[in-house]
C-alpha cells in the first residue's frame, strides 16, 4: 500500500474542497463543535483534520518516567524555612518544566467543582441561548466562540473545542453581561484565583532573586477561558488544542478528571495527571521574556478524547492588549555583561495582534521578538 507524504496529503486536501466555505458554514451555525456532535456526526469534518506531521502519535509521548512537579503551598507564610523550600521548588519547576501543580492553595473544593459544573452547563445548554454570546469581536469582555484563530491561514486545522472567554480584571463585565449558567461562579472563582496569583508571583519574584513585590503589577489583569472539548469520533485525526505556549505572565488552570493535557519536556510529550483539588500553573511568554529565559514558557497541547467530553478553565494573568501601552522587556536587575538582553521590549497589544493573526500554528510567538 502506498504511503502518501505530508506534502501529498496537503495537496490532496487543497484540491478536494473549499476550506474557506467550510469554515464559514461552520462559523455561521454559532453552534460550535458541540453542535456537530449533537448532530450525530461519525467522522471528523475536513476542517479539523490535521496533516500527519501535526497529529499526536504514540511514539512521541513520554517513554521515560517523569514525576510532574506538585508543590504544597500550605502554611507558606508561617515558617521561613518552609517558605524558602517552596520558593526553591517553584523556581526549579519554572526553570526546568515551565509547569507545576499546586495543592493546598486555599481555594475551596466547592468553588472548584462549581466552576467546572457552571462552565460545562453553559456549553451543554440549548444552542439558541448560547448564540447571543457568539462573536469574533476580540475587544468584547464576554466571548463565546469556536477557535479564535479559525480563519488564520497559518493554522494547519481547527481545534476540536469551543471556548468561553471573560475578561475579569481590572474592569470586569457587569453581572448582567455574564451568561446566567456560570457568571456568578466565575466571579467567585476569579476572586480566589487573583489572590493565589499574587502569592505565586511573589514566589516567582523571590525565585529570581528580586524583591517579592517586583512582579505585583503582573496580577492586575485577569481573564478566564473555559474550554469545552466534546467527545470526538476520530481523535487520532485532530487535536483538542494544537501545541502552543501562553501569551501571558502566568496561567492558573483548573481541569476536570478526563485528562488529555500534555507538556513538552525534554523533547517528549508528558501527560499532566489530573489531581483532585490541584491547580496547574505554567509560565507564560511574557514572564519568559522578562526573566530573560530564566523561566521557560513551554509548549503544551490537549489530546482529543473519543469517549468523554473534557472541561477546563484557564485563568490568564495578563494586561488587556486594548487598554495598555506599557513596554515589557527583560528585567534590568537580571541583566549583566554575561547575561545581556535576549529580547526587545514589546507591548501586549503588539504581541496579541501578531499572535491572533498567526494563530496556533505550532511555533512560538517569542521568536519574533528575539534579539
Amino acid at each position: 500500500m502506498a504511503v502518501c507524504s505530508t506534502d501529498d496529503f496537503e495537496a490532496t486536501v487543497e484540491k478536494s474542497y473549499d476550506k474557506m466555505s467550510e469554515l464559514k458554514a461552520f462559523d455561521d451555525t454559532k453552534a460550535g463543535v458541540k453542535g456537530l456532535v449533537d448532530d450525530g456526526i461519525t467522522k471528523v469534518p475536513q476542517m479539523f483534520i490535521l496533516p500527519p506531521k501535526n497529529r499526536a502519535k504514540t511514539s512521541d509521548t513520554c517513554e521515560k518516567h517523569f514525576t510532574f512537579p506538585v508543590i504544597d503551598i500550605e502554611g507558606i507564610d508561617e515558617d521561613p524555612i518552609k517558605h524558602k523550600e517552596i520558593v526553591d521548588k517553584v523556581r526549579d519547576a519554572s526553570e526546568t518544566w515551565g509547569f507545576f501543580q499546586v495543592v493546598n492553595h486555599g481555594i475551596p473544593t466547592s468553588i472548584l467543582d462549581e466552576t467546572l459544573q457552571g462552565t460545562r452547563q453553559f456549553f451543554e445548554q440549548d444552542v439558541e441561548v448560547k448564540k447571543e454570546y457568539y462573536t469574533r469581536e476580540n475587544e468584547k469582555k464576554v466571548i463565546y466562540v469556536s477557535n479564535f484563530d479559525l480563519y488564520s491561514s497559518s493554522v494547519p486545522a481547527a481545534s476540536w473545542r469551543d471556548s468561553l472567554f471573560c475578561f475579569m480584571a481590572p474592569n470586569p463585565p457587569t453581572p448582567q453581561e455574564f451568561p446566567t449558567a456560570c457568571g456568578e461562579i466565575l466571579m467567585d472563582f476569579s476572586k480566589e484565583v487573583k489572590k493565589l496569583g499574587c502569592t505565586l508571583l511573589e514566589l516567582l519574584s523571590e525565585g529570581l532573586g528580586l524583591d517579592r513585590c517586583h512582579l505585583n503589577d503582573c496580577a492586575k489583569g485577569l481573564s478566564v477561558l473555559g474550554n469545552y472539548y466534546p467527545a470526538c469520533p476520530q481523535p487520532e485525526l485532530t487535536m483538542g488544542t494544537i501545541q502552543h505556549s501562553d501569551g501571558d505572565f502566568i496561567t492558573v488552570l483548573l481541569q476536570d478528571q478526563i485528562g488529555g493535557l500534555q507538556v513538552r519536556h525534554q523533547n517528549q510529550w508528558v501527560d499532566v495527571p489530573p489531581t483532585p483539588g490541584a491547580l496547574v500553573v505554567n509560565i507564560g511568554d511574557f514572564l519568559q521574556l522578562m526573566s530573560n529565559d530564566k523561566y521557560i514558557s513551554v509548549e503544551h497541547r490537549v489530546i482529543a478524547n473519543k469517549n468523554a467530553s473534557r472541561m477546563s478553565v484557564a485563568c490568564f494573568f495578563a494586561e488587556s492588549p486594548w487598554e495598555s501601552s506599557k513596554l515589557y522587556g527583560p528585567i534590568t536587575e537580571l541583566l549583566s555583561e554575561d547575561n545581556p538582553p535576549k529580547y526587545r521590549a514589546i507591548t501586549v497589544k503588539d504581541y496579541t495582534t501578531y499572535a491572533l493573526d498567526k494563530g496556533l500554528d505550532g511555533t512560538s510567538v517569542l521568536l519574533r521578538y528575539k534579539i
